[in-house]
């Protein structure tokens, strides 16, 4: 696939193929908006996979869940029957300390357990360590994501398509950096490759932006191609390393190891990389919505105290309990589990999709998604918000791959888009809705 000859477009106008399709005009007027209220922009009520869930309530999915297969939902099932999984937490005990509002950056006693866990699984020998002034804890990854945005100097912010679909609120809501997006190759397998990054530092960006592992592709930027990114970067780039799903690492035979620019750091208080994790992914924890950032620290200064104006900081009885569970033994042995789990979990979604017929085209080494190519399918269906509302119609749920075309600017056309042709189809469910869920769109495509 090629994103040469794609129109820009300079207007919002909606060309022919776009006005022929209903869903399609649907969302472009959601995301168009109106004004019904003077101070409202409608527009950042209805984002990403919550725009996909409001479509699926309206078929009614709020009302009987237990029928639908969610198949877009970007989280874990977070149940505990995972073989080998540590059992979470059903009661929390409340410290007398936890009734007070807790520090921006979090309890200390949380951010040395987190800094001690990236020493022993990414820094052995190495002499420059994580201390817990290099960790700042954050209500959730977005959160993070709007700490940083908040602290960062003008600057151009350079992130790739397709990626994480917050990243599009994000970038649009602040006015201190100029967000440029770069494509990646579908025919190179959306690989980030030193020389892109080299190109992105030399037309003036000094801020990257990216999810690693990578979502929606479920690609991976590993070493020795990590640490030469790193390289370039030094001294030259902030680098924002969004690592939520460093955990779902399929590329070293599930023996829990995790991928993390950790590793390549060489000075943790000089090299200018910020990196997000959190208990949501690798600890099937969404809801507890306690998530970190590591980095300098100057930044994680600067990143703890605007949680005072931003979010006013994490839940503290959810900190506490955090804290036994980051003990670096017991995390490993739980990434040997997830990774096996996930794993047999993906192997399964992969031979059902190639026997429905679907092809495949790279086969993802990290995260709990599949960037599923409909292109060769009939032509009412092989798009991905028309293929979004099929699967609505037989209670089912994926993400249209419009979504992970980050665009803050609003100035491309729809079936212009380089994610036109694709939706992210999760694994995170349990098996029994997956293959439920593969059933139903069985029928859609035969």
């Amino acid at each position: 696939m090629s994103f040469s000859g794609r129109r820009f477009s300079t207007t919002k106008d909606p060309n022919s193929s776009e006005l022929s399709s209903s869903i399609h005009r649907l969302f472009r007027s959601a995301h168009e908006g109106h004004r019904p209220h003077a101070g409202l922009d409608p527009s950042r009520g209805s984002t990403g996979v919550v725009w996909c869930t409001e479509r699926a309530n309206e078929y009614g999915f709020q009302d009987n869940p237990s029928d639908w297969c969610n198949l877009g939902q970007g989280a874990p099932e977070a149940g505990d029957d995972i073989e080998g999984s540590f059992e979470r937490p059903k009661h929390i005990e409340v410290s007398i300390g936890a009734r007070e509002y807790g520090p921006t950056a979090g309890i200390k006693p949380l951010r040395v357990a987190i800094a001690n866990l990236y020493n022993t699984h990414h820094r052995r020998g190495k002499e420059s360590q994580y201390s817990w002034k290099n960790v700042c804890v954050v209500p959730g990854g977005r959160s993070g994501l709007i700490r940083i945005a908040a602290v960062l100097n003008n600057a151009y912010l350079g992130f790739f398509i397709p990626d994480y679909t917050a990243y599009n609120e994000m970038l649009s809501l602040f006015r201190n950096f100029a967000a440029i997006p770069s494509p990646l190759s579908h025919d190179d397998g959306y690989h980030i490759h030193p020389d892109k990054i080299a190109e992105e530092l030399s037309r003036g960006t000094s801020v990257i932006l990216t999810s690693n592992p990578r979502n929606p592709t479920g690609q991976v930027v590993a070493n020795p191609v990590l640490s030469q990114i790193q390289d370039i970067c030094r001294d030259r780039a902030s680098l924002i390393m969004d690592e939520f799903y460093g955990g779902y690492n399929y590329k070293s035979g599930c023996d829990g190891t995790t991928i993390s620019a950790a590793e390549n750091v060489q000075n943790v208080n000089e090299d200018d990389v910020l990196i997000i994790d959190g208990l949501t992914k690798r600890f099937r924890l969404p809801g507890w919505r306690v998530a970190w950032i590591l980095g300098p620290e100057d930044f994680i200064k600067a990143i703890g105290s605007c949680g005072s104006y931003l979010d006013g900081g994490t839940n503290v009885p959810f900190q506490e309990a955090a804290i036994p569970m980051l003990e670096p033994d017991k995390v490993r042995k739980e990434m040997q589990a997830l990774q096996t789990h996930f794993k047999r979990k993906r192997d399964y979604v992969l031979a059902r999709l190639r026997e429905i017929g679907f092809e495949i085209h790279h086969v993802p080494d990290s995260t709990f998604y599949v960037w599923l190519d409909l292109s060769s399918l009939p032509a009412e269906i092989n798009d991905g918000l028309n293929f979004f509302q099929k699967c609505l119609e037989e209670h089912v749920i994926v993400v249209p791959g419009i979504f992970f075309d980050l665009n803050p600017a609003k100035r491309r056309d729809l079936f212009d888009s380089p994610c036109h042709h694709f939706v992210r189809l999760s694994y995170g469910p349990k098996m029994d809705d997956l293959v439920k869920g593969l059933d139903r769109i069985e029928r859609i495509v035969k």
